[in-house]
């Protein structure tokens, strides 16, 4: 890495970008080729990339952990300039990543039979499988499980084990992620038109940038510990109201 010249002083070769950004060479190039990077700066004949690039790697990164599919991916990024600079970028992730979900992982029986601090059998997993929460893999011949949400598998093998009818259960996971998706959707739209719009249409100054990113490391515990607070208001009503007077 070589000072001077570049945004914040970095000048990455494309080798170096990729190490920084644990990806592959062919992986930046594949990108830039997609319009997903801005050019590099050319000194002669070598390509040389700055804090702004590697912001902006570090955001696809971000949106692909969200399960963005790569042409999801390039709508989004068309909405920001290609010289928009790396502070801006840092911001765009950071309003992301404490909504990150868990990535998926894949476990043998046993590991998951201690993750999920039971004995798990063939009915319960499927029972598992139809929920949404493990996914088989059929062609692994170590039959191995894949877990799409690890922080769920606990209590949802506790549900599973219920003595419920299957389409019980699958009926109130489905209510629960309809409404909390559009619980989510709604929540995000007021936190741009009210937050973020006003910090772009203000000018960006960077004392209001940092406090929207520590504002947004904050905002997902509060957030669900209301939700669930008035979820659980909201059941306690509901029962009140089928319980003849």
């Amino acid at each position: 890495m070589e000072a001077g010249g570049g945004e914040g002083g970095m000048e990455l070769t494309v080798d170096e970008l990729a190490a920084r950004a644990g990806v592959t060479v062919r992986t930046v190039r594949f990108y830039a080729g997609r319009g997903l990077l801005p050019p590099p700066r050319l000194r002669g004949r070598t390509g040389l990339y700055g804090a702004d690039h590697l912001a902006r790697l570090e955001l696809v990164r971000e949106l692909q952990s969200l399960g963005l599919t790569l042409a999801s991916i390039e709508k989004h990024l068309k909405r920001i300039p290609l010289d928009a600079p790396a502070e801006d970028l840092a911001l765009q992730r950071a309003l992301l990543s404490p909504w990150a979900p868990e990535r998926p992982e894949d476990l043998d029986r046993h590991e998951l039979d201690r993750r999920a601090g039971r004995h798990l059998d063939d009915e319960t997993i499927k029972r598992l499988e139809a929920l949404g929460v493990v996914e088989q893999i059929s062609d692994d011949p170590a039959g191995q499980v894949r877990v799409v949400s690890p922080a769920l598998l606990g209590v949802s093998a506790e549900l599973a084990a219920l003595p419920l009818p299957l389409d019980t259960l699958i009926a109130s996971y489905q209510a629960v992620d309809r409404h909390t998706t559009a619980l989510a959707a709604e929540l995000q739209q007021v936190f741009q038109d009210t937050v973020v719009r006003p910090y772009r249409a203000g000018g960006r100054a960077p004392q209001e940038r940092e406090r929207l990113m520590e504002m947004a490391g904050k905002l997902k515990p509060l957030m669900i510990q209301s939700l669930v607070t008035s979820f659980q208001r909201a059941v306690d009503k509901a029962l009140r109201r089928s319980v003849p007077d």
